[in-house]
């Protein structure tokens, strides 16, 4: 069983920086991507980032003020977040796409808050 666990939320001024870190645990299987998606009150939950085989891709919305990252050695995914904004605040969730010997599937963690006050 895989598990995915987040970190990282809070309250930040518009302006501020927040760094997320999700890790994956578990055994016997590969990752094969990593990202987050976000939702906020009342709205569908959005991609922000993902990251694959070395590559980004990122919404419109956070290009250019958010940056994600990945260790493999440590089954780690971070997003750093610069220049906050109010319309940032959400409920940021990781998420793997996991493969093992007999399955793929995705993985979700439970969520961090983050709150971007003006």
């Amino acid at each position: 069983q895989v598990q995915l666990v987040e970190s990282g939320g809070g309250l930040v001024q518009a302006g501020g920086s927040l760094r997320l870190s999700c890790t994956a645990s578990g055994s016997g299987f590969s990752i094969n991507a990593m990202g987050w998606y976000r939702q906020a009150p009342g709205k569908q939950r959005e991609l922000v980032a993902t990251t694959s085989a070395g590559r980004a891709n990122y919404a419109d919305s956070v290009k250019g003020r958010f940056t994600i990252s990945r260790d493999n050695a440590k089954n780690t995914v971070y997003l750093q977040m610069n220049s906050l904004k109010p319309e940032d605040t959400a409920d940021y969730y990781c998420n793997a796409v996991i493969s093992t010997s007999d399955y793929a599937m995705n993985a979700w963690g439970k969520g961090t808050l983050v709150t971007v006050s003006s």
